[in-house]
């Protein structure tokens, strides 16, 4: 198998077993087993745990901080990019792989390597957000990012309670509940007369 190809099966592999035992729990073994190679082709590609936990976790934050750049630029409409933002984030907890538990539910936070990565998400997440803000209603700059880091906050924590709770709610009900509380509240601050 072509080294590209193998490092992405490593990587799947990998994913599914984090997933469902945690950085602590997970074995090179158990990885190296579930994806059908000897332990030694897995240190080829990966010289440790903790180097192909953060390869993961660079990837599923890359994941999210695109869908939310990209739900801010499907659209000009704020109303919609309220929702389409929100949305991303429901729909990368929703996500069979279970990859956000590596970004929102790691229970290896206390590794610097590793907050990084998981403050990156927040940190960029926001300060695309804020960037909108800012230029639509001319609040300042700390003002904006306080106001954009608020609701990446309300998305992130909203849509994993929302994936625990077995309240019958389906994904378009919770990002539409949610997204019509932060458009509330997020449409008080008028835009610039020049927009």
């Amino acid at each position: 198998m072509p080294r590209r190809e193998r490092r992405a099966q490593l990587l799947d592999s990998a994913l599914e077993v984090f997933v469902a035992q945690g950085y602590h729990a997970a074995a090179m073994d158990d990885i190296a087993d579930r994806a059908g190679v000897s332990k030694p082709v897995l240190y080829q590609h990966f010289p440790g745990k903790l180097e192909l936990y953060l390869a993961l976790l660079e990837k599923s934050c890359d994941e999210i901080i695109e869908h939310c750049r990209a739900a801010l630029d499907s659209t000009h409409d704020n109303k919609q990019r309220v929702t389409a933002t929100i949305d991303a984030f429901y729909s990368y907890v929703a996500s069979e792989t279970g990859a956000f538990r590596l970004v929102f539910e790691s229970d290896l936070t206390n590794e610097p390597a590793v907050r990084e990565q998981v403050d990156r998400v927040t940190n960029q997440c926001a300060a695309a957000i804020a960037e909108v803000i800012h230029d639509d209603t001319g609040l300042p700059a700390p003002a904006s990012l306080l106001l954009s880091v608020s609701l990446v906050g309300m998305a992130q924590q909203s849509s994993r309670f929302w994936l625990a709770d077995d309240g019958g709610l389906s994904r378009e009900q919770a990002v539409a509940l949610v997204s019509g509380l932060a458009w509330r509240g997020i449409r008080g601050y008028p835009k610039t007369e020049e927009h």
